[in-house]
C-alpha cells in the first residue's frame, strides 16, 4: 500500500570475537560479507551496542556501503539478560534447565537487563510513524535478538531462551499497520560461505 509506514528491522549478532574483545580474522570476514549483503538495502541507520565486538562489527559492515549511513551506539542493543523468569513462569518441561542457566544473574543485573529490554522494545518495534518506512540495522547480541523475536511473536517473556543466533547471521522483522509483526527470516547465513557459518553456536547445535 503506497505511503504505508513500515519498519524493516535487520538484526545481526556481532561477528566472531577474539579473546581481547575485538574480532578474529574470521569475524572480520563475516562482517565484510554481511556489509556486502546489506549494501543493497536502503538503510536509514545502523545501531550497535557498546561492547567493542559490536562496535567493530558495525564499523566493518558500514565500511562496505557506497554511501554514508549514520552509525550510533545505544545501550539498549547491548549485551544483557532481558528477562529472568520466576519458576512458575517457565513451562515445567524446561523449568530446571532455564533456572539453572540463569542462576548466576544477580538482582541488579536482572533489573538493569529488564530496563534495557523495555527500552529496546520501545526504540525498535512497531510501525514507523509518518508516510515513509525505515530500514534499521542493529548489531547486537544473541540474547537481545532472542528477546526481540520473542516479542514480535507474542511469546511468553521467558521464551527468549532457546533462540540461538550465529555470528553475523541475519534476522529480519517487519512492522506495519496492516498485520501483526512478521519474522521475515531468522538466523539467515546465506551471505556467508560454509567456513564462516555457525560460529557462536553451542556444540551439537550446528547443521
Amino acid at each position: 500500500m503506497p505511503g504505508m509506514p513500515v519498519r524493516h528491522l535487520y538484526l545481526t549478532r556481532h561477528a566472531e570475537p577474539d579473546a581481547h574483545g575485538g574480532l578474529t580474522e574470521r569475524g572480520v570476514r563475516q562482517a565484510v560479507r554481511l556489509g556486502q549483503r546489506m549494501s543493497a538495502v536502503p538503510l536509514t541507520s545502523v545501531l550497535h551496542g557498546p561492547l567493542p565486538r559490536a562496535a567493530e562489527t558495525a564499523r566493518v559492515v558500514a565500511g562496505q556501503f557506497a554511501s554514508q549511513v549514520p552509525v550510533t551506539e545505544r545501550d539498549a542493543v547491548g549485551d544483557y539478560v532481558p528477562h529472568v523468569p520466576t519458576a512458575d513462569q517457565v513451562d515445567p518441561e524446561f523449568r530446571a534447565e532455564a533456572l539453572a542457566f540463569l542462576a548466576d544473574v544477580t538482582t541488579g543485573e536482572a533489573a538493569r537487563g529488564a530496563a534495557l529490554a523495555a527500552e529496546a522494545v520501545r526504540l525498535l518495534t512497531g510501525p514507523e510513524q509518518g508516510e515513509e518506512g525505515i530500514h534499521q540495522l542493529v548489531v547486537t547480541h544473541a540474547f537481545t535478538i532472542g528477546w526481540l523475536v520473542r516479542h514480535a511473536c507474542g511469546a511468553p517473556p521467558w521464551r527468549w531462551l532457546g533462540l540461538d543466533h550465529g555470528h553475523a547471521a541475519l534476522t529480519v522483522l517487519r512492522y506495519s499497520t496492516d498485520r501483526p509483526p512478521t519474522v521475515v527470516v531468522f538466523n539467515d547465513m546465506s551471505h556467508l560461505p560454509d567456513e564462516l557459518r555457525w560460529t557462536g553456536f553451542p556444540p551439537g547445535m550446528t547443521l
